[in-house]
């Protein structure tokens, strides 16, 4: 990765055996040079996939496309638009049309693509003149025009801030941990996708090699060459894609069309997610007792688990060496896997077994997975790939081997393992230390489970990919899940990621992050730049997974903000250097100061899981992350386009509800938070912690955040956030004999949030007493109106009917009108329905909830239910069954 044997062929002629269009009607390009031999020419080719897709390719007999690219190459599909191609030879110049958007390829030179929207005379994206595609070495190089003082996001998950511009990036894998949150490169995923963001319009890069590489984001600068990007790929040839869009949801939804929708998660993983290296680790009490006693206590103070990270102790050898076998038990921890399982479930809790994709020398099974050709092999030796690998304790290793997942042996391996797992009751499987980060990329695949191009011959894992065992590894855990319950939505949790892992596992997390303050702000600029990339169900560590303890007020901060995350996870192993084997935990009930302020918060995030689920359903179908920077939907408003909003790493939007801002400093009791403005007229937000005032869209506040109290949580006026119970429940109406103590979800309420008729943009009252005078009272009728999405939260894709239920409400000077329509895609049917749905008002909001005129719902009238226990007006509403 650091020589350099860069060569630009600068003379290439039309593919004389091409034309204008491909044999499936795409238009496309295709170039040949003329420099060299034979082996030496470079073929680059160009063509239309969709209305705003394109694919490139530029390759020589000595770098061939990726052999195995993390998607396949688009259909063509243009709908009704038709495109259009010509070409200009003494120019050297083709130009295809498709409606809005226009690509003009000149190889008077190297290639150049420039891409034109919308009739622009200054191009929306561009190649570097001279010096676009280049050979180096192995590999290749793609160098385009880098626009300062613009926004770039993507490429997985890469360290704070968001912006990516002006810095420099290796696109590896690798097992980072303890990592700084706004240091450390590269992390643990392997997704070439970079994002330039602009108010005109917005294009991605996304290659589909497995081989590691760099990106130059403008880090690079050269007198002559001026501003440029770069793509530096160690191995093989260039398989790219440009996908342009208006907005960035309008990438990342192309994106998603290319390497698939996120998928389903099970609503289960919605709730608080237990963990801890500790409990698993122990022999006295035994650890099985240690993780029951952790639900039992769970219980004791009030804080609800729905799922809970069983990390690899169980694995651990009873004898010495005390190594980590995976698909091993250690059952003087874990006497009876079975009646363990079924314990945990008596509580309603799932279980995520922690496996590791690598087998140490003293494994019992290492002898035989050694002699079916379960590992890679050293070119070097000529026998089994072996690395040190961790072994036991904080940085303890010993001699073992990677499983090569192209091979049989080592792939089935590791599917019957995790059905083995299955058979004794675990519900999902956590892919762990799953980077592949091996030391030579001469290593050599046995190619067994892959489909090899006809013509190649290379095996090494250079060309092929560490990343690929990561996919691979992923699709064995997915489908031996789904084999083994076939009933049941499999899930898998990754550590490690690419753009095709994501297609088997449906959830991942930031890693082994630490204990800081600077970590804790910098996490949501790494969740931004994963919910771009399609890692959508994706949180932390809340509290750090290495360091110190957090103090009380660092803890209640962090979960705080890990309740309004797509994941919301407690899962640590704090070593230090008396105790690097088991470590300490965090546990939300250690600090008995905070205590009631904790159970809270977990009880809210319970509340949300109506809110949160739907935002995954949303995500599953439509791509959108649930959590998202502040300038989603508001590219308008030119405030988000500032460096402060940029660096995405002090607020975000979790839905399009609600605006959550941290305090990232310990005794800060207030935060500066900005409430964008999409029409330069938005109705504004109202503060659902005290004093719960109206704040004013497009301006900056200070707001009163005490830690005992709330962070910013903000809502949008004129949104709508449903709510359930405070606690786990399940939506299937039948009885399960494996989990006999879950709740029904039966209860539903809708929090709106209508115009105040008094908004006061400042707080507290003013000097002498009173209310400032107040502004932007409704003069006439404003109708808002929102949806959410629901179905049965366990049954896997293609037999998962939906629900969408529709709220529209309208708010005058004396009153606010309802509506709420269900419209069920299939069979399912909410178990609430039967009991109508609550709707909760603002604090301070007295108006009188009616129904819109013309609603035939049942009951006919909405039901004054009183006040709740914050002192909020509620209303039983009834459903209109659409």
């Amino acid at each position: 990765m650091f020589q350099q044997h860069e060569r630009v062929p600068k003379h290439y002629i039309l593919d004389p055996t091409q034309n204008e269009y491909g044999s499936d009607g795409s238009p496309s390009l295709n170039l040949v040079s003329v420099d060299g031999d034979d082996n030496e020419k470079c073929h680059f080719t160009f063509e239309a996939l969709r209305p705003n897709v394109f694919r490139t390719t530029f390759t020589t007999a000595q770098h061939p496309l990726p052999p195995h690219p993390s998607t396949k190459r688009l259909e063509p599909a243009f709908g009704d638009i038709s495109p259009k191609a010509s070409t200009d030879i003494s120019k050297n110049s083709r130009e295809i049309s498709l409606g809005s958007l226009k690509a003009v390829i000149n190889w008077s030179n190297t290639p150049v693509i420039s891409l034109f929207s919308n009739g622009a005379e200054k191009p929306i994206h561009n190649d570097l003149d001279f010096r676009s595609y280049a050979l180096d070495g192995t590999g290749v190089a793609h160098y385009t025009a880098y626009k300062t003082d613009s926004l770039h996001v993507g490429l997985g998950e890469k360290a704070a801030p968001m912006d990516l511009s002006g810095r420099g990036f290796i696109i590896t894998a690798s097992d980072t941990f303890g990592y700084e949150a706004y240091r450390t490169d590269p992390l643990y995923k392997h997704i070439p996708l970079l994002i330039n963001v602009t108010p005109e319009g917005c294009v991605g890069i996304f290659s589909t090699s497995h081989s590691r590489a760099t990106w130059a984001v403008g880090s690079e600068i050269d007198g002559m060459w001026g501003h440029f990007k770069v793509y530096r790929q160690a191995h093989g040839g260039l398989e790219e894609y440009l996908i342009v869009g208006k907005t960035v949801a309008d990438v990342i939804r192309s994106y998603a069309e290319l390497v698939g929708f996120p998928l389903l998660v099970p609503r289960y993983m919605m709730g608080y997610i237990g963990g801890g290296m500790k409990y698993s680790m122990e022999d006295s009490p035994r650890a099985c007792d240690s993780i029951l006693n952790f639900f039992k206590n769970c219980e004791k103070y009030g804080m609800p688990c729905s799922a809970f990270q069983m990390s690899s102790g169980y694995t651990v050898a009873e004898t010495v060496p005390k190594t980590r076998n995976v698909f091993t038990w250690n059952r003087h921890r874990f006497p009876d896997p079975r009646g363990f399982t079924r314990e945990c479930h008596k509580h309603g809790v799932r279980l995520l077994a922690n496996i590791k994709p690598y087998v140490l020398a003293n494994h019992p099974a290492y002898p035989e997975l050694l002699r079916s050709g379960a590992f890679f092999k050293d070119p070097y030796t000529g026998g089994t790939a072996v690395a040190r690998l961790w072994s036991a304790g904080g940085g303890e290793s010993g001699e073992g081997s990677h499983l090569d997942f192209t091979s049989k042996a080592g792939y089935n391996w590791w599917y019957n393992g995790v059905k083995a797992l299955k058979e004794v009751g675990i519900d999902a499987m956590w892919n762990d230390n799953n980077e592949f980060n091996t030391p030579n990329d001469d290593w050599q695949c046995a190619l067994e489970t892959v489909t090899v191009p006809p013509g190649e011959t290379h095996k090494h894992i250079g060309l092929w990919g560490r990343a690929l065992h990561t996919e691979l590894v992923g699709k064995s855990s997915h489908d031996a899940t789904l084999e083994s319950e076939p009933g049941v939505r499999p899930f898998v949790l990754t550590r490690s990621a690419t753009a095709g892992t994501m297609r088997y596992c449906a959830s991942s997390w930031s890693g082994d992050n630490v204990t800081s303050w600077e970590g804790m702000k910098g996490a949501n600029a790494l969740a931004l730049n994963a919910g771009f990339s399609l890692l959508q169900c994706y949180g932390h560590d809340i509290g750090g997974f290495e360091g110190p303890q957090p103090t009380p007020e660092h803890l209640v901060r962090w979960i705080q903000l890990g309740i309004h995350s797509p994941r919301f996870a407690i899962n640590c192993y704090k070593t230090n250097p008396d105790d690097n084997l088991i470590g300490e935990v965090i546990e939300p009930w250690q600090y008995p100061s905070v205590v009631p302020i904790i159970r809270d918060a977990i009880r809210r995030r319970y509340e949300l899981v109506p809110y949160t689920y739907s935002l995954a359903l949303k995500s599953h179908r439509e791509a959108i992350p649930p959590q998202r920077w502040t300038g989603w939907g508001y590219e308008s408003d030119p405030t988000v386009w500032t460096k402060e909003i940029l660096r995405g790493d002090t607020q975000y939007w979790f839905g399009d509800a609600l605006l959550i801002a941290g305090v990232y400093e310990p005794s800060l009791s207030t935060a500066r938070v900005y409430l964008p403005d999409q029409s330069g007229n938005d109705p504004g937000f109202l503060n659902l912690s005290a004093p719960y005032q109206y704040l004013e869209a497009g301006k900056w506040h200070e707001i009163s955040s005490t830690w005992h109290t709330s962070i910013p949580v903000l809502a949008r006026i004129g949104s709508a956030v449903p709510i359930g119970k405070p606690k786990p429940t399940t939506c299937i109406a039948e009885e399960d004999p494996e989990f006999p103590n879950l709740e029904k979800d039966d209860y539903r309420s809708v929090e709106i949030f209508p115009p105040p008729l008094a908004q006061y943009p400042h707080w507290p009252k003013v000097e002498g007493g009173g209310h400032p005078a107040p502004v932007n009272v409704p003069a006439e009728t404003q109708t808002f109106g929102s949806t959410w999405l629901e179905d049965d939260g366990i049954s896997p894709e293609g037999k998962a009917d939906l629900c969408v239920i529709t709220i529209a409400y309208s708010a005058s000077g004396s009153e606010i009108r309802v509506k709420v329509e269900l419209e069920k895609e299939g069979k399912f049917e909410p178990l609430w329905l039967k009991n109508g749905i609550i709707m909760v008002l603002p604090v301070g909001e007295e108006r009188v909830v009616k129904l819109e005129d013309g609603v035939n719902a049942d009951p006919k009238d909405p039901e004054d239910l009183g006040r709740d226990e914050k002192g909020r007006r509620i209303w039983k509403v009834g459903v209109l069954l659409k």
